[in-house]
């Protein structure tokens, strides 16, 4: 036996509320956490980019890495990213962990209630490596 779309289910009183679950009972969407540590990663090299414009320092920052821990429809993040020098260190990671929170709450629709930052390198702005004389 088929039905036709639109056709009412054997033994549905009402054909518009047969076809219809409640929302308990539709399912879930399961995102993994290797997806929110993706769309992490992303979000930061979209506010280094914006913090660091087009300069020369941006060429040269590493791309971020980042992992999630996922429970309760909430995520937690730890991202490791280069930032330039000189540049206020503490604002510039503020900004980038608050567009990364806002960011991944977007796409994903969890709850971030935390994001850690570690700095790996600052990276010169001038372009110049500096070393030391052995």
């Amino acid at each position: 036996m088929t039905t036709q779309p639109g056709a009412a289910l054997p033994g549905a009183a009402d054909p518009t509320q047969a076809a219809v679950l409640p929302p308990a009972e539709r399912g879930a969407t399961v995102i993994p956490e290797k997806v929110v540590a993706r769309i992490a990663a992303r979000a930061a090299k979209e506010a280094l980019a914006a913090h660091t414009g087009t300069s020369a320092a941006h060429a040269k920052l590493a791309a971020p890495h980042a992992s999630a821990t996922i429970g309760g429809g909430s995520a937690r993040l730890r991202l490791t990213v280069d930032l330039p020098y000189p540049t206020d260190l503490a604002t510039a990671s503020r900004q980038v962990q608050h567009y990364i929170s806002e960011r991944v709450a977007h796409l994903t629709g969890m709850r971030v209630t935390e994001v850690t930052l570690a700095i790996e390198h600052l990276v010169s702005a001038d372009g110049q490596e500096r070393r030391r004389v052995q």
